[in-house]
């Protein structure tokens, strides 16, 4: 699988203030000349599009205090890290443009109502709306560039707020033409679309953004590729519950995977660290976390039930050490199907003695003839001090 690679966090945060200081000044300038103007040339349309402006400027800072937050290394209380503050920033601007929407439509329905009050406006209502215009589509295209070289969802996000910013300075346009031209109604139409336009864009920010602090999943593209990853690890014969959740704009992940259950536990560790590497290289996974299963347990039935190991260690020892048979070390296999034991003996002469122990009836005295608990026994010779495996129980 290919992936686009992540530019490094420390580029994302600074594309991030940079862009945004960008628009704090271009917004400043523009806040300025729109309410100047459209105050002393009588357009409500235009007044409408400085608040809405001045929302932009707001938003800024909340992007640029989100930034700064997001960055900060996990710490006690933010095991996982700060992302969130990223979507938590999106939810707050999303409020923020419903509330100056709504204001807007409030006002623009009041205006309406009272026609006979609105005073004809002026040609400098119309210069003001195309400078804006033209300025608010190109602090889009450049925001937009940027943000899709770091690829940050809340930039990406940012920067489309600007490009609906030069789409209510068209229809602001639009609607000073027209009222330029006697229709006078055009002008408080125009600040009800804007005022329409910011509120339908914060309901769209803001519903994403609850939708990621509810531990939304990755699509399933997405989950397809990482699932993919982990099916290539080698050692790893099945994945399931695989499951993610979004922090941000990367995402923290669980999966179970599938090992031969006969392997020792450091290999199966190995595994299981080699798949959680391969997951950390795809540039929308920030952490995961592989538990290993020697069985599909959600199709197996548990081993919670089975004896701990202390227990059959020390029956099997005691069992055995009655027919002159000392067990150096055991090893247990925990399995659905039921329990198997792996016992190295410590000398030759052991083997011998070992041919006369009824199995069948060991199996009874270890309490535990429904499991399968002399699968197989390895016998060794007498080992060196130095070679001598180290007990296990």
């Amino acid at each position: 699988m290919t992936s686009s690679a992540a530019a490094p966090l420390s580029d994302k945060h600074e594309v991030a203030r940079r862009t945004t200081w960008v628009s704090v000044a271009v917004n400043s300038v523009l806040v300025v000349l729109q309410i100047t103007i459209g105050f002393f040339a009588h357009s409500q349309a235009l007044i409408a599009d400085g608040v809405h402006s001045l929302a932009d400027i707001v938003s800024d800072f909340v992007v640029l205090l989100a930034n700064r937050h997001s960055g900060a290394k996990p710490d006690a209380d933010h095991n996982y890290g700060h992302s969130r503050y990223e979507t938590v920033a999106s939810l707050f601007l999303g409020a923020l443009l419903i509330a100056v929407g709504v204001g807007m439509l409030a006002r623009a329905g009041t205006r309406i109502a009272n026609l006979e009050d609105i005073p004809p406006l002026h040609m400098s209502a119309l210069f003001v709306a195309l400078v804006v215009l033209v300025s608010k589509e190109g602090l889009f295209r450049y925001m937009l560039r940027e943000a899709q070289r770091v690829r940050s969802a809340m930039l990406i996000a940012n920067a489309w707020h600007a490009r609906s910013d030069a789409a209510s300075s068209l229809v602001v346009a639009i609607g000073i033409v027209g009222s330029l031209a006697g229709v006078r109604l055009l002008d408080p139409i125009a600040a009800a679309i804007v005022g329409f336009m910011v509120a339908r864009m914060g309901w769209v920010f803001g519903w994403e953004a609850l939708q990621d602090l509810s531990d939304r999943a990755l699509d399933e593209a997405a989950a397809a590729d990482l699932r993919t990853l982990l099916l290539e690890t080698p050692g790893v014969l099945d994945v399931h519950e695989m499951r993610t959740r979004k922090t941000g704009d990367l995402a923290l992940v669980d999966a179970h995977i599938l090992v031969d259950p006969l392997i020792s536990v450091s290999e199966g560790h190995y595994i299981a660290e080699t798949a959680r590497s391969r997951l950390l290289t795809d540039s929308r996974v920030l952490d995961a976390l592989i538990h290993v299963d020697p069985e599909d347990d959600m199709h197996v039935r548990s081993v919670a039930n089975q004896p701990p190991r202390n227990d059959v260690a020390a029956r099997l020892r005691e069992a055995l050490a009655g027919h002159g048979v000392h067990v150096e070390a055991v090893t247990l296999h925990y399995l659905s199907t039921g329990l198997e034991i792996q016992a190295v003996l410590a000398a030759t002469d052991d083997a011998r003695r070992l041919a006369s122990v009824d199995l069948e009836a060991l199996r009874a005295r270890l309490g535990a003839s429904r499991l399968d608990v002399m699968q197989s026994l390895d016998v060794h010779g007498a080992l060196a001090a130095h070679d001598k495996p180290r007990e296990a129980s």
